[in-house]
Parts: structure tokens; sequence; C-alpha cells
């Protein structure tokens, strides 16, 4: 399974962990809300849906309105099919959000478990923004070192171009800081106990982490006015 795949897979059981769709709205939360697979086709997605139908992470259901099911077959056309996560596909979904490894870090695979961190536990999301973090660390201190080699060699232009992608990973290190800082701010209030004021209502949960100084991220993860994380394409290094 390609690592493309198995970030759409990942990104659909998790959509469906919220509830049941067919393919059209599936199609359409991916490409909105997740961003990240604004550009793949029904081709790659019913696939995708087939292995884990297979599988037994999905299940398929007629339509629910008998008129929509009639209508569709006055019309000639099929009543569109519902797919269900499976207590299977649940469980498979969970066991993938706690995975930590390199492949979390990555540009697009981040990107997608970032857009699920809501329904991962605060030492799971913790250990994927370290680990992001580093990540683009090493990545940064490549690209300047490259600069410092290739500079005289550049012209105006070239150079305009490697510095706006130094910065667009600079960008995303810091606001990974502020995430950081704010997940082990909310672990910390968690272990005082009691003795600390109650928070507000609505405020509780695995998603305290998350900073109270700005609106409530947006599906895709980015917090409004605050810019996320680069495009990959801006690294010149790649």
């Amino acid at each position: 399974m390609s690592r493309r795949s198995g970030i759409l897979e990942f990104a659909v059981l998790g959509l469906l962990r919220e509830s049941p769709m067919h393919g059209y709205e599936l199609r359409k939360r991916l490409n909105t809300s997740l961003g990240i697979f604004r550009a793949f086709s029904y081709g790659t997605l019913y696939p995708c849906l087939k292995t884990l139908v297979a599988s037994g992470w999905l299940i398929e259901e007629p339509g629910s309105a008998p008129e929509d099911a009639l209508a569709a077959s006055l019309a000639g056309r099929r009543a569109k099919i519902v797919y269900r996560l499976t207590a299977d596909g649940k469980e498979h979904f969970e066991e993938l959000l706690s995975h930590t490894g390199p492949d979390a870090w990555e540009d697009e695979h981040f990107a997608a478990r970032f857009a699920f961190f809501g329904q991962t536990e605060r030492e799971v999301r913790m250990r994927v923004l370290e680990g992001r973090r580093s990540r683009l660390e090493e990545r940064l201190e490549k690209m300047r070192a490259s600069l410092a080699r290739t500079r005289e060699r550049l012209d105006d232009y070239t150079l305009e171009l490697q510095r706006h992608g130094m910065e667009s990973v600079e960008r995303e290190v810091r606001w990974l800081n502020e995430l950081i800082e704010s997940e082990r701010a909310g672990r910390d209030q968690m272990r005082s106990g009691p003795e600390d004021p109650a928070e507000p209502e609505g405020t509780s949960g695995e998603a305290d982490g998350l900073p109270r100084h700005r609106d409530a991220a947006s599906p895709g993860g980015t917090p409004p006015g605050r810019p996320g994380p680069p495009d990959p394409s801006a690294d010149p290094t790649k």
C-alpha cells in the first residue's frame, strides 16, 4: 500500500467515525475540510472504499430514504450507497491514531493526523507535534547550509525563492512551538488536580491543549488567522 493511499484510508475511516456517508459526501469532506485531498478523484476514492469494505472495516448500506431509491429507479440510476464504519473499523482507526512513527511527521500525513487531533490522546498528540518539529528543524538546517553554499551563484529571484521556502518552514516551527507549549500547559493543569479553578463549560476534554486565545481550529486543522503548515511544494530543497 502506497503512502498516499494509506493517508486516504486513514482520513476516510476518521470521517466515517463521525457519521455514515455516501461517496459524494466523503469526497466533498475530503476536498473541503481536509484540503490535502483536493486534487483526487472518484477513481481514487472508490477503490479505497472497496478495499476498506473487503477488509471488514466498512459496510455498504442502501440509502435510507425510500423515496430517493424510487426516484433513482425511475430515472434509471442506482440508489446511493452509504458507507458505515464497523466495530473492527473503529478499532483499526483508533490503532492508527496511536501511531507516532516518522510517517506521522511527514507533510501530507501530518496534515491528516492533525485534522483528527480532537480524537487523539494528549500524549500521542505531543509525540506527533514534537516529531514534526524535529523533522522541520532538520530540514531548516539543511536549507540554511545549502543557501550558504550557493548564495553567490544564485540570481536575485532564485535567492528570494530560497528565502521564501525557509521563512515558510520557520513559520511552521513557531506554530508548532505554540501548540506544544499549549499542550504542555493543558497537561500540567490536569495534573494539578481539583485545586485549579473550574474551566468554563465547553472547554474541557481532550482538545484542552489548543490555545485559548484564538478561535477553534478549522476542520482542516489550521486555526483561523494563524498561518498553517506551508505547502510542501514551497520547499526548494525537495
